[in-house]
């Protein structure tokens, strides 16, 4: 599942494949951008925000997010794609690399002047340069609603999705309905940003630190099987900000209170 960590790996490896090389094909297949044409201009940078990256070519900048199942691929020119055109959203080409995005539910070229207005509401990036820890925790901290619902709002902190508010929740032994001001915000991000910065070099996510296959876990994706603590089930139920965001939540009753 795309996070923070996942998004900022694209990005480093969309860096080191385009930055500093002019662009050679640029084919966006989405009706608002598919008439642009960025060919001859320079690649700057690609860059993560939180779930979001920032493709920098010439002065406009190409955004995309990739929700739950896009993704970026680098090739060769003219090696053979990995999956259908049909999925193809975005193609970036240089003389050596070509950028392929499949299945972005996000794509948007903006003049680089204004990426604000796409990323500029998001809190405080744990991966990022400028990471600010007191004010992820003053923004968290004013949010009343539950925790777990709170954790997933990119505008408290960016990067964290469903995943990481599960495991960050059970490792801190709070409930994910538990209000927010009940917790120690503090203590939550510093766990989180501990976490997703051991994450970020690592090719397969682990909250555990085992990297074998359904071993990476403490409770996401892990209900009615026991904890692995205290052996009581996993629960599962489902919270959001409103009906269409739900998300669904797991947890441990007796680790969690």
């Amino acid at each position: 599942m795309p996070e923070g960590d996942t998004v900022f790996r694209t990005a480093r490896r969309l860096d080191e494949a385009l930055a500093g090389a002019d662009v050679t094909r640029f084919d966006i297949r989405v009706p608002r951008a598919a008439t642009l044409d960025l060919t001859g201009r320079p690649v700057h940078a690609a860059v993560s925000r939180g779930k979001h990256l920032l493709l920098r070519i010439g002065d406009s900048t190409l955004h995309s997010h990739l929700r739950m199942e896009g993704a970026w691929f680098v090739y060769r020119p003219g090696e053979r794609w990995r999956h259908p055109a049909f999925k193809v959203r975005a193609i970036v080409g240089t003389a050596h690399h070509e950028a392929v995005g499949v299945d972005l539910a996000e794509v948007e070229v903006v003049p680089t002047r204004e990426e604000s207005r796409l990323v500029g509401h998001l809190g405080p990036d744990p991966l990022a340069d400028d990471w600010d820890a007191a004010e992820a925790a003053r923004r968290l901290g004013a949010d009343t609603r539950s925790i777990h619902v709170a954790l997933l709002d990119q505008r408290n902190v960016a990067g964290f999705g469903n995943e990481y508010a599960a495991e960050l929740l059970f490792l801190r032994g709070i409930l994910p309905t538990t209000p927010t001001p009940e917790a120690d915000v503090a203590a939550l991000i510093d766990l989180g940003v501990r976490t997703i910065r051991a994450n970020r070099d690592r090719a397969d996510r682990t909250f555990t630190g085992v990297n074998r296959p359904g071993s990476t876990t403490w409770v996401y994706g892990r209900a009615g099987r026991p904890c692995r603590r205290c052996g009581t089930l996993i629960r599962r139920g489902e919270q959001g900000a409103d009906p269409t965001r739900e998300r669904v939540t797991f947890w441990c009753p007796s680790c969690q209170r």
